[in-house]
């Protein structure tokens, strides 16, 4: 009998983003820190992505960890999130973090807000 394929994460951290907030969490000597990763009304698209550090957990967030860093998403956020993926980009822009989400239906020019 083969077993079934393990569920993928609702939401995943590429390589680069886990190194990156790993590195942000220990300058700021946040060892048992997170990145949340958030949606909000607003931007010009309609929703606006956010990012904050923080320590501390609410009931309905969940947690993706990756090569020791750790992303939280509250459970209204993550409705928007599904099948969704945090990058961390550097290019001649600058640095950032990047969240692709196949749900959006369009973007801003910098990538912080999209529209559904």
């Amino acid at each position: 009998m083969s077993q079934a394929n393990p569920r993928p994460d609702p939401f995943q951290v590429s390589d680069s983003a886990a190194r990156r907030i790993r590195a942000i969490l220990e300058r700021e000597g946040m060892d048992d820190g997170h990145l949340r990763v958030g949606v909000s009304g607003g931007g010009c698209s309609g929703f606006k992505y956010e990012f904050e550090l923080g320590t501390e957990n609410e009931p309905d967030d969940i947690a993706i960890e990756k090569q020791g860093a750790k992303v939280v998403i509250d459970g209204m956020s993550l409705l928007y999130l599904i099948g969704s993926e945090l990058d961390f980009v550097e290019d001649l822009n600058g640095s950032y973090f990047q969240v692709k989400n196949p749900n959006a239906k369009s973007s801003c020019g910098c990538g912080t807000s999209f529209a559904m």
